[in-house]
């Protein structure tokens, strides 16, 4: 019985050992290290060129978004001074509006009222002038008192005022005053455009009632858009007035609109940006206020170690270079990347600058580590 005990208790021992000894082969065999190795032939076939990392002056470009924006003065809201009812309109949200187009119009019993003490004060002014003429020539005579003579002055200067005052709200109801007579009072007046342009927004239909305070319409022209750019603090110092900037859209980003910086913002948001302002060199009418808008712009140019960037080679997302070692073999390390220009990539790790590094034939490389994986 002893004996079959010690037999069956090495027997589990080994087994034991088996399976330890399977496990570590299994784990062995799904570590895959980022090297390679290739003889002389299979070096000159992959047609791989060592090299080191150059310095070479590299300009950066700085890449923002923003939108299309329009300059306050460019930007209308109409609205009613007086308030009424809206009696006509024609406008459809893309009409292109005239400086001086009747955009609508609009009735109120107030108008008729404005008119009727208008043209009465006018009335009443020509007889107190009179009045007050004849009260003064009385006067330098002393056959009427001086009471009298005040009294007169008094009465034609309160209708002088009356006159100009009515005079003033015709005018900002609408109303040419010269225009007004007994023959032609009308209960509506007509609002028209102040510049040309488009009309960007439509808020009201006939019949309906607006106030003063409502906006009935939004006119844009947009012959002087502009883009407005955000940019972070840390990138503000490398802009200048007068930078040029190349813009496109999201739709068509081949298309590029070349600008130049007017303005750079000096408050900063939450997030520690700011708004720039730049100026088209053309106008092109297929770009729209509120349209979302791409930017590149070229800053300071500065030197910088560089490789070429068919060096590069990308995988899940990451940049790799290969790194040359002993005995022919071939490491593939991460490195972060800046700028490229003319077929060279900037280099930021700053580990690899006494580093061989594989210059050409890097995809070879990144094909057979793969396969060895797979």
């Amino acid at each position: 019985m002893k004996n079959i005990f010690i037999t069956i208790t090495a027997v589990l021992f080994l087994i034991s050992c088996g399976n330890k000894k399977n496990e570590e082969e299994t784990t062995e065999t799904v570590t895959v290290e980022n090297i390679t190795t290739l003889n002389d032939a299979q070096i000159k076939n992959a047609g791989i060129q060592i090299g080191k990392m150059e310095q070479r002056e590299i300009s950066a470009t700085l890449k923002l978004n923003g939108k299309i924006d329009v300059p306050p003065q460019n930007l209308v809201s109409i609205s009613v001074p007086m308030g009424g009812y809206l009696k006509s309109t024609k406008l459809l949200e893309g009409m292109f509006v005239t400086k001086g187009q009747v955009l609508c119009v609009v009735e109120d019993q107030q108008y008729i009222q404005l008119q009727e003490d208008y043209l009465l004060a006018k009335a009443k002014i020509d007889y107190a002038k009179s009045e007050f003429e004849r009260q003064k020539e009385l006067n330098q005579s002393k056959a009427s008192s001086d009471k009298i003579y005040q009294q007169a002055q008094a009465d034609y200067n309160s209708l002088s005022v009356m006159v100009q005052s009515y005079g003033e709200k015709l005018k900002f109801a609408g109303i040419n005053p010269k225009n007004v007579s007994a023959k032609n009072i009308s209960k509506s007046i007509n609002i028209y455009s102040p510049i040309n342009g488009y009309v960007s927004k439509v808020n009201v239909n006939i019949g309906k009632y607006v106030n003063p305070s409502d906006i009935l319409f939004e006119i844009v022209n947009p012959t002087d858009i502009h883009l407005v750019l955000n940019v972070f603090e840390k990138d503000v110092n490398k802009l200048a007035i007068g930078q040029s900037v190349l813009a496109y859209t999201n739709t068509n980003p081949e298309k590029k609109y070349a600008s130049k910086i007017i303005l750079i913002g000096k408050d900063f948001s939450e997030d520690r940006s700011t708004l720039i302002h730049c100026h088209f060199t053309d106008y092109d009418k297929s770009l729209l206020p509120g349209m979302y808008m791409n930017a590149q712009i070229e800053v300071k140019s500065q030197i910088s170690n560089t490789l070429p960037s068919d060096a590069l080679v990308s995988y899940e997302n990451k940049k790799y270079v290969f790194v040359t070692t002993d005995n022919e073999q071939f490491q593939m390390k991460e490195v972060k990347i800046g700028n490229s220009e003319n077929g060279f990539t900037e280099i930021l790790s700053d580990d690899l600058i006494e580093a061989n590094i594989v210059t050409n034939g890097a995809y070879a490389l990144l094909m057979k580590i793969k396969n060895v994986e797979e």
